[in-house]
């Protein structure tokens, strides 16, 4: 009897992103292009990601969405030492536990402060509040650690402080089978090869076929991408595309 191949592991991911900021565009999100590339590399699939103000039941309604849902959820912002750091309640909602001053928290706390010229004051202490039952994340910027808590990691909005959180989690991820690219570079329109690639696409349903226009100023043109977890079938589907390019060429 022929072997089977193993179906490929896939792990997925959302994001939700939590600040007012986001919202009025008065901060620019740096940290959902990171995080895309950081779980690319984990092969973890990012599936969604949610932008929502700092509102605790809007907070508790996404994340309760997203974390049913994905295998991961990684969330940025609201866990700072203000009062519209609201994040870590919030969290605390969703899972229905309560929430208090974390001895861990505070001991790195004020590790943290006792070499610096700040005061660890009652609203830093803030940056101690943990859920129950949540393992915390270090934080080698700040200090003031993030947590997670079952398959929900809690992040610092700030990007240096949210790419070094993610680097402490790093060695515990799960990721599954990396999603594998390549690049065609196409000098017809999107309306020119549209039907074609559409065929290509149903033809090659182990890929996933994206198109991108560009133009450089005087004509366009688009990049294709060809993403998938197994070579063969990306080089059958990028074959397939190269004929497609050389019939409209001739």
């Amino acid at each position: 009897m022929p072997t089977l191949s193993k179906p490929a592991k896939i792990v997925t991911a959302a994001m939700l992103a939590i600040g007012d900021e986001l919202l009025s565009g008065r901060t620019k999100d740096k940290n959902i292009a990171y995080l895309a590339d950081f779980l690319t590399v984990h092969g973890i699939d990012l599936k969604e990601v949610r932008i929502v103000a700092d509102d605790q039941p809007a907070i508790v309604e996404a994340l309760n969405a997203l974390r049913h849902k994905y295998d991961h959820v990684f969330t940025s912002g609201g866990i700072g030492p203000t009062h519209d750091d609201i994040t870590a309640d919030a969290i605390a909602a969703a899972f229905e536990v309560p929430i208090d001053h974390d001895p861990r928290a505070i001991n790195i706390l004020k590790s943290h402060y006792a070499g610096t010229q700040y005061e660890l004051t009652t609203a830093r202490m803030r940056m101690a509040r943990i859920p129950d039952g949540a393992s915390l994340i270090e934080n080698p910027v700040s200090g003031a650690p993030g947590f997670s808590i079952e398959n929900v990691h809690v992040m610092a909005g700030v990007p240096a402080i949210f790419q070094a959180m993610l680097g402490e989690l790093s060695p515990g991820l799960e990721g599954g089978e990396r999603m594998l690219s390549a690049t065609v570079d196409c000098p017809f329109g999107e309306g020119t090869v549209g039907d074609a690639l559409g065929k290509i696409q149903k033809d090659n349903p182990e890929t996933a076929i994206g198109s991108y226009p560009r133009h450089d100023g005087k004509r366009y043109m688009t990049q294709i991408v060809v993403r998938g977890r197994g070579q063969n079938s990306i080089d059958r589907a990028v074959k397939a595309i190269h004929k497609m390019l050389d019939e409209l060429a001739s």
